[in-house]
């Protein structure tokens, strides 16, 4: 039943409502007041959402391991108690028998795998949402790992979207959370992302752009692939041995520097974001392994975000601007991303990357229990919540891919300096993109466009000391606009939950009493859902 369309939605749909509610009744009943004991009853909440978020998916299945791994990394908008219990959710999917597994191998080879094939593994030896693997012998000996879908996966996707889109429609109308991110851009990005994971074709010719890219990195491998092999649902790939790359025990026992691997791994993803094109979305540890002389291998090509030209430029914008203290270039490559929305406050948010880069400077964030770093993070915590700031669908992945890679880095090195590690590369490649720095040192052009912009700072500076002066008593009034608005509103938004809870509830039971043929469930059932439909739109007015 589980992989029924209808009870899939009613179950997910189900879900995410009591959520929104408890988090809704949660929110009215502390407004203004978050004590320590309040955030503790906080944690017990999201940590029990997290508890029965991980069991649904665990037994679901389908996109719900994908979000849950998404969520999983999402550190800008979830508590890290819910993190926590999400962590590892992609270790514990649950094999699809492997006779069906064979099955769909036949059927997309167009006949039997063992005429083929001179041996397979009885069990896959790894297990996604997506597909599973098998290690296997083609007929000349050669060991290769079979990548096979899992079977009905498409439908079972199709399902778990139609329901993703019931949720976001109601956090749209009941959370916060839209203040964070667009969720229709990230539902495109999600469905264009995701569904090009479901072809095994595409994530060949990925792997192969990769290995194109990186032909003479040093100690960095990418698996060969079998065109004559491979199909839309079948990715037949070079056998390569090795372990997780968050293996300790192994590292240590083989005499492999931790800190030298993490260094080049970060040198590996930073040259993807540097020069545009592909950026691999899926950096977790069962995608990275390492042999026992130290070559690192990058599998799984399925989940790559795409790098523009202009994006690259907005990043170097960012960059430049950390790199020479110059904040407002910092806020110019935001707002080409689409992180600002139009009417954000520049000189706060100038004020708080100066206060981070400061505090990153100074090592303040290295104590972790410093007075400053508290402070810090509630100042930063002060500006997404009052400050149209928002995550971009485009980059959701690519956030969730950085924090899932930066997670990756500190287990080989809790110490790894980032900055330290990339600063000569991004200077380097901040020369090359600026033109800055002529055969003998200094480009005289570039010099004076310098000192151009550098007057032009001087002269924005009356003005911007003008905003400054100002920005307490706009604050204040987007504040208190902010707070009469919400006041409005929640009345009305709880009357349209109750609505939506009922109306989700109801829309089950006529589910159930359609297929069970219970005719007075189905009326009360149809009459509860117009009333709370009418409700719900009398209410949204």
């Amino acid at each position: 039943m589980k992989n029924t369309a209808w009870y899939r939605i009613i179950r997910i749909v189900t879900m995410a409502v009591t959520f929104f509610i408890q988090v809704n009744r949660f929110q009215r009943r502390h407004r203004g007041r978050f004590t320590p004991d309040v955030q503790e009853q906080w944690e017990r909440l999201v940590t029990k959402q997290a508890r029965a978020y991980k069991r649904t998916a665990l037994d679901l299945g389908g996109l719900m391991i994908k979000l849950g791994q998404f969520l999983a990394a999402r550190a800008d908008i979830m508590p890290p108690s819910f993190l926590e219990e999400l962590e590892g959710l992609t270790d514990q999917v649950t094999p699809v028998p492997s006779e069906d597994a064979m099955a769909l191998l036949d059927a997309e080879w167009g006949r039997d795998h063992r005429e083929l094939l001179s041996d397979v593994s009885s069990a896959p030896v790894a297990s996604a949402s997506i597909g599973e693997v098998y290690k296997a012998k083609l007929l000349d000996g050669s060991e290769v790992a079979i990548k096979i879908q899992r079977p009905n996966i498409e439908r079972i996707l199709a399902a778990d979207f139609k329901a993703v889109k019931i949720v976001i429609w109601l956090a749209k109308r009941f959370t916060a959370f839209t203040k964070q991110i667009d969720f229709d851009l990230l539902y495109v990005e999600m469905t264009d992302v995701i569904g090009a994971e479901l072809n095994f074709i595409q994530e060949m010719k990925n792997g192969r752009i990769f290995a194109a890219r990186f032909p003479d990195m040093e100690g960095v491998r990418f698996p060969v692939y079998f065109d004559d092999y491979t199909t839309r649902r079948v990715l037949v790939m070079e056998w390569i041995e090795g372990v997780r790359i968050t293996d300790t025990a192994y590292l240590e026992e083989h005499g492999i520097d931790r800190r030298e691997l993490a260094e080049r791994l970060f040198l590996l993803f930073l040259e993807q974001i540097l020069e545009g094109g592909q950026f691999h979305a899926d950096p977790h540890s069962g995608n990275l392994m390492v042999q026992a002389d130290g070559t690192l291998v990058l599998l799984d090509f399925g989940m790559v975000v795409t790098i523009s030209p202009e994006e690259a430029d907005s990043m170097f914008l960012i960059i430049e601007g950390v790199i020479f203290n110059q904040y407002d270039r910092v806020l110019d490559g935001l707002e080409q991303l689409h992180f600002l929305l139009p009417d954000a406050d520049r000189t706060v948010l100038a004020g708080a990357i100066a206060r981070v880069m400061k505090a990153y400077e100074s090592d303040e964030l290295n104590d972790m229990n410093g007075f400053v770093v508290e402070r810090l993070l509630e100042d930063l915590m002060g500006i997404v919540r009052t400050q149209p700031v928002q995550m971009p669908a485009q980059f959701a992945f690519l956030g969730r891919a950085v924090s899932v890679f930066v997670g990756v880095l500190h287990i080989l090195d809790l110490d790894v300096d980032l900055l330290g590690i990339g600063k000569e590369r991004v200077v380097e490649w901040a020369r090359r993109k600026s033109g800055f720095g002529g055969p003998d040192g200094f480009d005289w052009k570039s010099l004076r466009a310098a000192g151009l912009s550098a007057a032009g700072q001087l002269r924005a500076l009356p003005g911007r000391i003008d905003a400054y002066l100002d920005e307490p008593r706009r604050l204040r009034e987007y504040t208190e606009r902010r707070d009469a608005v919400r006041a409005k509103q929640d009345v009305r938004l709880q009357s349209r939950a109750f609505a939506g809870v009922f109306g989700a509830v109801s829309l089950g039971a006529a589910f159930v009493a359609v297929f069970t043929e219970h005719l007075p469930l189905l009326l009360a059932s149809c009459g509860v859902l117009l009333l709370s439909l009418w409700v719900f739109n009398v209410k949204g007015k």
